[in-house]
């Protein structure tokens, strides 16, 4: 029984590290995430923001995400501008009811974002029905979009200006990976900004 187990936890790891050989292997995505985070960068120069949001473990991850861009992340500096667009419960629960859950981040979208914001919208299928209602609000306001995704990139992958498809479709694989790139993002943005430069 335990060598079973001890075999299940070590094959769990080594999943995970394939998933990200893959990510670093596939020189496509490394640009595209160097793409990304260069965005970010741009964005945040020119005052804007990100807004970020996702279901599930993706909206513990939108969270994360944004809570290292108004903290810190290596080093201490000023905080940036990020809105987890799955925090207030207040806000979720009264558009969840007015409006339905499909409107859950598009409403948001729509109040507090501005032209030259980024949205990230995380969702590990590419299909989620509330992540690509605020994407069409976001191409209604000329807010900037990024999706993180699984390999299939589902809908998201057509109507975003920069998908990151993870080489997985197994979810949890995918959130590992969805996290390792939100960290990368902070870290080049942080570094680009406050830091040393490249």
């Amino acid at each position: 029984m335990e060598d079973m187990i001890k075999e299940y936890i070590s094959n769990q790891v080594k999943k995970s590290i394939d998933v990200k050989q893959k990510l670093l292997d596939n020189q496509e995505l490394m640009d595209l995430i160097q793409e990304v985070a260069l965005k970010c960068v741009e964005v945040y120069k020119n005052g804007n923001k990100t807004l970020i949001a996702g279901n599930g473990g993706s909206a513990a991850d939108a969270q994360h995400i944004a809570g290292e861009f108004v903290r810190r992340f290596y080093f201490d500096r000023p905080g940036l501008a990020s809105i987890a667009l799955t925090t207030d419960t207040s806000i979720i629960t009264a558009i969840g009811n007015d409006y339905g859950y499909e409107k859950l981040f598009s409403r948001q979208v729509q109040a507090n974002g501005v032209k030259g914001d980024i949205f990230i919208g995380i969702s590990t299928s590419g299909n989620s029905a509330n992540v690509i209602e605020a994407l069409k609000e976001c191409k209604e306001k000329g807010i900037i979009t990024v999706g993180l995704t699984g390999e299939k990139g589902g809908k998201m992958s057509e109507m975003c200006d920069y998908c990151i498809r993870v080489p997985s479709n197994e979810t949890p694989r995918v959130q590992e990976a969805h996290i390792l790139i939100g960290h990368i993002i902070c870290a080049v943005v942080e570094e680009a900004i406050f830091g040393k430069g490249f």
